[in-house]
């Protein structure tokens, strides 16, 4: 593998997140002050570019993202020379462990999905190589799976008013993974000048836009990032 200091892999919801809200040359703004690489898998291009270009209603993001990667600014893991027969093989792995973990009225419960899974993979494989890293990920449940899975198992009782039995053996192909949400990213690009709106309700305006377009954040949170600025 190609020799890289750190990363970012980016689940799709997070890209989406971006694109929706407008923020993809932000995100390129980013990547030029990230000493690192912004990594997508082939299952991720699948979900926000592949698929999507085909159709009229999501062609005009998806091709806003093809650019990006045209650009380097998202690469694919080959471009550190990791195959993806690698990523496939971990990534079926972890996709049966994650989907083994929790039971309702004696069905399996879906946890994760494929592209999703397809970052734990690649990230798994840059920590063995010693690259520090961070997956970006909005939704809330791939991020409880590995710092949290008992408040996991408690929201699905809540959820389903059902009681959750789990292997909780399972917990431990999911430790040590690093989360970053698309709020954070956007304070960070706010922080570092990459968003070129001035104000005083910019920050609070770009956190509460990627709520709403899918990033797993409180209220409170979001004042507490506020505070910070």
């Amino acid at each position: 593998m190609k020799k890289i200091n750190k990363a970012i892999i980016f689940d799709a919801g997070t890209l989406i997140t971006f694109g929706m809200n407008g923020l993809l040359p932000e995100l390129k703004g980013l990547k030029e002050i990230f000493n690192g690489r912004f990594l997508i898998t082939q299952q991720v291009k699948d979900e926000v570019i592949d698929r999507p270009i085909n159709t009229k209603r999501f062609e005009l993001e998806a091709l806003k993202l093809q650019k990006l990667v045209n650009e380097k600014v998202l690469e694919l893991p080959d471009s550190l020379g990791i195959k993806e027969s690698e990523i496939v093989s971990r990534t079926d792995k972890y996709l049966e462990i994650a989907n083994d973990t929790f039971e309702a009225n004696g069905n399996k419960i879906k946890l994760i999905d494929l592209g999703e899974t397809s970052c734990l993979s690649l990230s798994k494989i840059l920590t063995d190589q010693n690259v520090k890293n961070v997956i970006a990920a909005d939704e809330r449940t791939v991020r409880l799976l590995s710092e949290k899975p008992e408040n996991l198992k408690n929201l699905f009782q809540k959820k389903l008013k059902a009681k959750i039995s789990a292997n909780s053996k399972n917990y431990e192909y999911f430790k040590g993974f690093n989360f970053i949400r698309s709020a954070e990213l956007v304070y960070v690009a706010y922080k570092k000048g990459v968003i070129k709106l001035g104000g005083p309700m910019v920050l609070n305006a770009l956190l509460w836009a990627v709520k709403f377009k899918g990033c797993a954040i409180s209220g409170d949170e979001i004042h507490e990032i506020e505070r910070i600025k």
